[in-house]
C-alpha cells in the first residue's frame, strides 16, 4: 500500500510484512501461540534499529573507534582505510546528530538505548528464556540482530553493563550457535 508519511513523502508499506510466508489463518494461529511476536518484530524495525547510529557514532571518539573497527575487519588498503576511517567517522558523527533529532531521542542517547533494552527484557519476562518461550522466535532474532551490529563497540559494552539484557542476549547467541551446522 502506498501512503504519505508525516513528512509528506510517499512510502510503500507491506501489510503482511511480518508474516510474508503465512496466509491470514496461519498468521493468526502463529500470533495466538506466540503473542506479541509481530509487535516486537515491528518494534525492532520501527524503534530499536534507529537507536544504533546515534549511539555508535555518539561522540567523535566513538565514531572514530567504530570506523577503526570497520576498517580493521574490512579489506581496505592503508590509504583507502585511512580515508574511510576519518571521512566516514566525520560523516556518520554528523548524520547521527540528525538522526537523533529526527527520532526525537534524548540528549544522552544511551538513555533511550538502555530504556529500550530494559523494555525488551521486561516483555520477555522472567518466566521464559526467550520471547518465543523455550526457543527463540523471530522477534528474538530481530532484536538480537539489531543489537549484534554493535558488538565490539563501546555502545554495546555500555548496553551490557547498564541493562539487564546480557543474559537474554547470551542465551540467543548460544541457541543460534547450537542450531547452526558446524563446518
Amino acid at each position: 500500500m502506498k501512503s504519505m508519511n508525516d513528512q509528506g513523502k510517499e512510502v510503500t508499506e507491506f501489510c503482511n510484512k511480518y508474516w510474508l510466508m503465512l496466509d491470514e489463518k496461519e498468521a493468526q494461529a502463529r500470533e495466538a501461540t506466540t503473542p506479541g511476536e509481530m509487535k516486537w518484530r515491528q518494534w525492532a524495525d520501527d524503534w530499536l534499529v534507529h537507536l544504533i547510529s546515534p549511539n555508535v557514532y555518539r561522540t567523535p571518539a566513538e565514531a572514530l573507534a567504530s570506523f577503526d573497527y570497520i576498517v580493521r575487519e574490512g579489506k581496505f588498503g592503508a590509504l583507502e582505510g585511512a580515508m574511510a576511517k576519518y571521512a566516514g567517522a566525520a560523516a556518520m558523527y554528523l548524520i547521527s546528530k540528525r538522526l537523533k533529532s529526527r527520532h526525537h531521542l534524548r540528549d544522552d542517547v544511551r538513555e533511550d538505548l538502555y530504556e529500550a533494552a530494559d523494555k525488551w527484557v521486561a516483555a520477555v519476562g522472567g518466566d521464559r528464556p526467550f520471547m518465543g518461550g523455550q526457543t527463540p522466535n523471530l522477534a528474538d532474532l530481530a532484536v538480537y540482530g539489531v543489537l549484534r551490529v554493535m558488538e565490539g563497540l563501546e555502545a554495546f559494552d555500555d548496553l551490557m553493563r547498564h541493562t539487564h539484557i546480557q543474559p537474554w542476549y547470551l542465551r540467543v547467541e548460544k541457541a543460534i550457535a547450537e542450531a547452526l551446522p558446524v563446518h
